[in-house]
């Protein structure tokens, strides 16, 4: 069987789906490292919504999705960038996920963490900012998950310099009654955090960023950082206090970072791992046993999927996301809160699909195939 797949220059290539998926099973948590799969959200598509509505969110889907992630060992980093905080999931939606994911996971014994933002207010003075954090931190807290402080459009509106990020990042630290992780997420995937930690200049921000840890050293169980730049990631983890860890976000090299060097390696909280889930499970337990040469084995060749997931404009990786997640058998349609599924072309979709086809991605080839040529269908291409 082959499927006519269109390129970005107009023309097809024919192109023949693999026959049988990677052979991957669940298993327990792993030894070496700490991985989090940022998880997407399904939607209900028959709700009666319009892109700019609340959020109409399928929690059974969702929730068996999470299942799905903490099957194979991996932690669960919910309302995240990538269930589409503030690219349609509001701030009353994303409470309602913290708290449905959070009941969830202690019923299986799965780990979870979840984000902390200000995604309640558009924009404020710090005190207001301070507020809205502290809101959402008590949300969290009592659904008795882990938090990860996210960065804040507001907070990047309000800051005049790097002393009000010091500020607020310090009361909220020693309000929190659990080591938090630090998240920093770069203008690429949200263009309103340009000049974060009050500095554009990524030299100056970091010394802002590492001194809030190092004034909090206790209150903070590890950073994340979603910059896209492996050797800035491994400058900051040689500098981080001990006992403090590094979550690698760097959905482009994140192969390197996870394995590591003489000096020390990241965990891991990706987007990416929400389409890798099994994928990756495998990988970490092979490196769990001391062999990195298998681990890169088997993580190196998604990278260029990753990358393609997460090509400019970055923030619209989720749309690729939840496209494979359909394509996996994981959720019935291919529809997105905020109608976020119209954010990628069709030759996007399209070489999206062969990528993570040739990688054995999907447990039933067969409707994955099918569904592919559905779409292509719905956009006029006959096969």
């Amino acid at each position: 069987m082959t499927i006519r797949l269109p390129g970005a220059d107009g023309a097809s290539r024919t192109y023949e789906p693999r026959a049988e998926p990677l052979a991957v099973t669940p298993g327990t948590p792993f030894t070496s490292r700490t991985v989090y799969s940022a998880a997407h959200v399904v939607a209900d598509p028959h709700a009666d919504v319009s892109p700019d509505s609340p959020a109409a969110v399928d929690w059974d889907a969702t929730l068996a999705f999470r299942r799905h992630l903490w099957s194979h060992g991996l932690g669960v980093a919910e309302a995240m960038d990538t269930a589409q905080r503030g690219m349609g999931l509001d701030w009353p939606g994303a409470a309602e996920l913290i708290r449905r994911s959070a009941a969830e996971a202690k019923s299986v014994g799965g780990l979870i963490a979840c984000g902390v933002g200000t995604d309640q207010i558009a924009s404020g003075t710090l005190a207001e900012v301070r507020a809205a954090y502290e809101e959402q931190l008590a949300v969290v807290e009592q659904s008795g998950a882990r938090t990860i402080l996210m960065a804040s459009r507001a907070l990047a509106a309000a800051a005049s310099g790097p002393e009000d990020y010091l500020e607020v990042y310090g009361h909220l630290l020693r309000q929190a009654s659990e080591p938090v992780i630090l998240h920093w997420l770069g203008p690429m995937f949200d263009p309103a955090l340009e000049g974060y930690w009050g500095s554009s200049d990524l030299d100056a921000a970091t010394d802002t960023f590492l001194d809030v840890i190092a004034a909090h050293p206790d209150k903070v169980d590890g950073i994340k950082v979603s910059l896209l730049d492996a050797q800035r990631e491994i400058d900051i983890r040689r500098r981080l206090p001990q006992g403090v860890r590094c979550y690698t976000g760097d959905d482009f090299n994140y192969p390197e970072l996870i394995a590591g060097d003489e000096q020390g390696f990241s965990h891991a909280l990706l987007g990416i791992f929400d389409p890798l889930g099994p994928l990756a499970a495998q990988a970490v337990r092979v490196l769990d046993t001391g062999d990195v040469k298998g681990f890169r084995e088997l993580l190196d060749p998604t990278v260029p999927l990753s990358r393609h997931l997460f090509q400019t404009p970055t923030r619209f990786y989720k749309t690729g996301v939840v496209f494979l997640a359909w394509l996996a058998g994981h959720q019935s349609h291919f529809t997105m809160v905020g109608g976020l599924q119209s954010a990628r072309s069709l030759p996007h979709f399209a070489k999206a699909y062969e990528l993570a086809d040739g990688l054995g991605l999907f447990p039933d080839p067969k409707l994955a195939e099918e569904r592919m040529k559905n779409l292509l269908s719905v956009y006029g291409v006959e096969q």
